[in-house]
């Protein structure tokens, strides 16, 4: 099997972002690197986690006795990012995932895998598979590396995105659609 490797090692630009209304939102991580820009899915849960998990190698990292890497505690402003998704043309949506610190050149990676028919679909057929010239099955991956400041303003972002749904219940605690909420109190 081959596989096709979408790499960005010092991108130009690293966002999560949502297109759509909240609560039918569909979230992207988008990498783009000069005129190369891949953009894959994400579940909302998957957006949260991989901010959370950046901060938290992040302040990690700080506390790290004569660390020799300048981790910034909030987010630079220079390198805050509000702008728009580009042009979205999903190249996949992401199963796996998988999250690294790599001193030799002091950047996050991060490691997306496309949901498997099996995840995605269990009535999947195998015709469905992408083939290569060789008639192998074909497979892919986005490999993204950015910088400590690159990775907190990704984090600050994303973080924000995922914030900006439907607003919680205050009785409940669950999100409440814009065309009506049934309260389903919790019992005591």
């Amino acid at each position: 099997m081959h596989t096709r490797v979408h790499e960005f090692s010092w991108p130009d630009r690293v966002v999560v972002g949502a297109i759509g209304l909240p609560g039918a939102r569909t979230f992207y991580l988008q990498v783009r690197a000069g005129t190369q820009i891949v953009s894959i899915a994400l579940e909302k849960q998957q957006s949260a986690l991989l901010a959370e998990n950046i901060d938290e190698i992040l302040d990690q990292l700080i506390t790290v006795k004569g660390n020799p890497f300048s981790v910034p505690t909030g987010t630079p402003v220079e390198l805050v990012d509000n702008d728009p998704l580009e042009a979205v043309q999903e190249q996949f949506r992401a199963g796996a995932m998988s999250l690294g610190w790599d001193p030799s050149t002091a950047q996050i990676v991060i490691e997306a895998h496309p949901l498997t028919d099996d995840e995605f679909d269990p009535d999947a057929d195998a015709d469905d598979e992408s083939f290569d010239e060789d008639g192998a099955i074909e497979s892919e991956m986005l490999l993204v590396r950015m910088p400590v400041g690159t990775a907190r303003a990704f984090a600050k972002r994303t973080r924000e995105i995922v914030a900006a749904g439907r607003p919680m219940c205050p009785l409940c605690g669950f999100p409440m659609d814009a065309d009506g909420h049934i309260c389903t109190l919790p019992e005591v």
